[in-house]
């Protein structure tokens, strides 16, 4: 179990302050590297704990962080949406990632990086690069929405929400109709995706939440900027496995 103590940062913006719980390694070589993880995930999960010990290792600045929501960070699940979590890695990427940070997202953290280097681009600035595992890009509309039957969806927009049973957790969880809809405002599939830096995937074609089709969709949206896939044809979603951290730590250095 990953002991490091948590500093935490204040968001102040709507719906309300909240603080949220930030791991910056001490490794000193740049650009930074920021894990975005993955829809209910946290970052003391396996992928983040060992790009941890690998930065370490390599003196490379490592900064990790929890939703609004997950894991040690502050708020209420159930009034969160794509919009809260991208302003919560905006946050942490404006305190923490100096210049030209590389992005590792994890499903939807994939999503989220892609966002990000978006909205970051729309300020002038830049990602210096993109590792995607696994990304859930638009997976509140295409993942979920158009997959749930008219009793599901019929649940969320008139009651406010669906608890959906999970295969990673005991307990269900809120799918909420702010979600969704929120999701609606940041869906990138339609149009080309232009991040501004090279991105390299890495997708198992075992994975049952996120198809691998799906990363195929998406290297078919960024037709401007360097793109490397990797499919693993045992792989799951997690990608969690020695073999595939070996694949992750490969991408990340190769980007640096």
């Amino acid at each position: 179990m990953d002991k490091a103590t948590p500093d935490f940062i204040t968001r102040e913006n709507a719906p309300g302050e909240r603080r949220l719980a930030v791991i910056a390694g001490k490794g000193a070589r740049s650009p930074a590297i920021i894990w975005l993880g993955g829809f209910r995930s946290d970052m003391r999960a396996t992928k983040a704990e060992a790009l941890a010990r690998w930065a370490e290792r390599e003196n490379r600045r490592f900064v990790r962080f929890d939703y609004t929501a997950h894991g040690e960070s502050e708020g209420d699940f159930s009034t969160s949406t794509i919009s809260v979590w991208l302003a919560d890695a905006m946050a942490v990427i404006a305190a923490h990632g100096a210049h030209a940070p590389l992005l590792v997202g994890s499903s939807m953290g994939g999503w989220l990086a892609l966002l990000a280097a978006k909205a970051m681009r729309a300020r002038g600035q830049a990602a210096g690069g993109l590792v995607l595992i696994a990304p859930a890009v638009d997976f509140t509309e295409e993942l979920m929405w158009s997959r749930f039957p008219a009793d599901v969806q019929a649940a969320i927009m008139q009651g406010g929400q669906w608890l959906r049973p999970s295969i990673y957790a005991p307990e269900p969880y809120p799918i909420t109709r702010a979600l969704i809809e929120d999701g609606r405002r940041h869906l990138l599939f339609g149009a080309p995706i232009e991040p501004g830096c090279p991105v390299t995937i890495l997708q198992g074609m075992q994975d049952p939440d996120v198809p691998w089709q799906h990363a195929m969709k998406l290297v078919e949206h960024l037709p401007a900027d360097q793109v490397t896939l990797t499919l693993i044809k045992d792989g799951d979603h997690r990608l969690s496995r020695d073999q595939d951290i070996e694949l992750l730590i490969t991408a990340v250095t190769a980007l640096l």
